[in-house]
């Protein structure tokens, strides 16, 4: 297998779509944390995992960009078509890489040499870009190898795999950093360590997914050589009127055909490794791109190389090679399919926590249920119109909770377990209001309650009411803490925002806890923000 990496390629795609001069710094960020920097940037001691502010301390010039999938698809699509150009069979593992068959093509240029130096200067002429070529056997190898520039002869890729650390079989959308970080603390530091382990100790200690990454530290294919061809009625065609010209129509589409397009493999048992994404337009146009991943695809997995595959076709920089009309058909096919035991349902499960759990197999299905019902919702009244919770980061209850439309990625914008200076301890309140309610807080004489810039009460809360309801008493309360970070000391002038916890009672000896919220401006002010179960 052949494999052309374009290094750095989220900060060189960010770079060259805002029109920034090559040898700027630019870096990716996710999170506020560096993903992806360009080598000039390294120079300046940027690394990925940097905050952005240590980050820009480090190269002031920096140009900073936010991570964005499409755009890397898009402007890879001239990457791929280079390729293409000397090679046949290409595959699109993600953008930044492509795979290829060396066989055909080396015999060709005369050899392996050959046909490497002809890819490198092709891209950088074709796509104007930088990029490395490696060979070994097995696509996995292969990677490794393009980001050494290295060729492998045949039959040498254990040996080639043996001294490097075990932090490269957590290769991006593996999802191997728990493993990793395992086998380190289990002494393993190198490919070759882990590899001389007996495969039957690895599959008892740690199961399916050790053996995979077993397999590829020796050398080995990703998986078995039990793979087959599909039944042609697998593959999945849509005709769409009017034809589809943008990429957000053809994102939301996506999503009802990579459900359905999983659920007709996982019916056969099957899970599909290569995606072939074909497309016919008004004019007559067929546009094909073949999709390789080293993990069964999901339905999202599916549903983004759909999208990213658009992203190129339609938004491609050379206008010259975008299709000349709007797509009228687009056909899903599964180039190649393994058994689908990692379709199976496991035996166990990680929880939220991360803990071990025993899993059932009505629960796996009543989640697949639950998918397609919400996919349907979302044809029927459109993609904003259904949403999933994600814990974030922040400072009061509301802005810990990030609601994402169904089928996005549900990544955090900041970390959730960060140290944010004036947060709210737990409990978090488990109902928090859109529009804060007016309270009044009275202390036992009638008058009302204020709250200092030194977080002290000028008297114990003695009634509450709220939603124009009757006064209820204090039974206990807890705090006050600042709304957000304190920002001086002193008697409470305008500006100042404390939150206090106070449980009330309710009648029949029932009680119930509120979150309230005392802010200063001219006059001062109680609101409730949250009652708690």
């Amino acid at each position: 297998m052949l494999v052309l990496w374009c290094p750095d390629w989220p900060a060189v795609a960010a770079a060259a779509a805002a029109g920034e001069p090559v040898g700027r710094p630019a870096a990716v960020f996710s999170a506020n944390r560096v993903v992806a920097c360009t080598a000039v940037a390294r120079g300046y001691g940027v690394r990925r995992g940097m905050r952005r502010r240590e980050a820009q301390s480090c190269c002031p010039e920096l140009a900073v960009f936010g991570e964005d999938d499409g755009r890397d698809a898009r402007l890879f699509e001239a990457v791929a078509r280079a390729v293409e150009e000397l090679a046949v069979g290409v595959e699109v593992v993600r953008p930044g890489i492509v795979a290829v068959p060396v066989d055909g093509a080396a015999g060709y240029f005369g050899g392996e040499h050959g046909l490497l130096e002809r890819l490198v200067d092709e891209v950088s002429v074709a796509a104007g870009v930088e990029s490395q070529v490696g060979v070994a056997d097995g696509l996995f190898a292969a990677t490794l190898a393009a980001r050494r520039s290295t060729l492998v002869e045949p039959g040498g890729t254990a040996e080639f795999l043996a001294p490097l650390p075990i932090r490269e079989l957590d290769q991006p959308e593996a999802g191997r950093a728990e493993l990793v970080t395992l086998l380190k603390q289990l002494g393993l530091h190198t490919l070759g360590a882990f590899a001389a382990l007996d495969e039957s100790d690895v599959s008892a200690r740690f199961g399916a997914e050790g053996v995979l990454a077993h397999r590829l530290a020796r050398g080995r294919s990703e998986r078995p050589p039990s793979r087959r061809r599909p039944p042609p009625e697998l593959s999945l065609a849509k005709a769409f009127d009017p034809p589809i010209d943008r990429v957000d129509a053809a994102a939301f589409v996506a999503k009802g055909l990579g459900e359905r397009f999983h659920a007709g493999l996982a019916a056969h048992g099957l899970a599909c490794t290569r995606l072939g994404i074909y497309a016919t337009t008004e004019t007559g146009e067929q546009l094909g791109r073949v999709w390789r991943c080293a993990e069964p695809l999901t339905p999202l997995g599916v549903a983004d190389r759909v999208r990213w595959q658009f992203e190129g076709w339609l938004k491609v920089r050379d206008t010259s090679a975008r299709p000349h009309s709007g797509v009228v058909r687009l056909r899903l096919e599964p180039e190649e399919t393994v058994e689908g035991q990692s379709l199976q349902l496991g035996l166990w499960q990680a929880g939220a926590t991360g803990v071990l759990r025993p899993s059932t197999e009505d629960e796996g299905v009543s989640g697949e249920r639950a998918g397609r019902a919400l996919v349907r919702v979302q044809g029927l009244l459109g993609p904003e119109s259904v949403f999933t919770a994600v814990l974030d980061g922040g400072r009061g209850p509301a802005e810990r909770v990030r609601l994402v439309p169904w089928g996005d990625r549900r990544e955090k914008s900041a970390q959730a377990d960060a140290n944010w200076a004036g947060r709210l301890p737990s409990p978090s309140p488990a109902t928090v209001f859109a529009r804060p309610v007016p309270a009044q807080v009275l202390d036992e004489n009638g008058r009302v309650v204020e709250i200092t810039a030194r977080r002290r009460v000028t008297a114990a809360p003695f009634l509450v009411g709220f939603e124009g309801g009757e006064p209820r008493e204090v039974i206990a309360w807890a705090g006050p803490w600042f709304v957000g970070v304190r920002a001086g000391a002193g008697h409470a002038r305008s500006g100042t925002r404390m939150r206090l916890q106070v449980l009330l009672a309710d009648g029949q000896d029932a009680e119930e806890a509120v979150l309230l919220r005392f802010e200063h401006h001219k006059n001062p002010m109680w609101t409730l923000e949250g009652k708690y179960d």
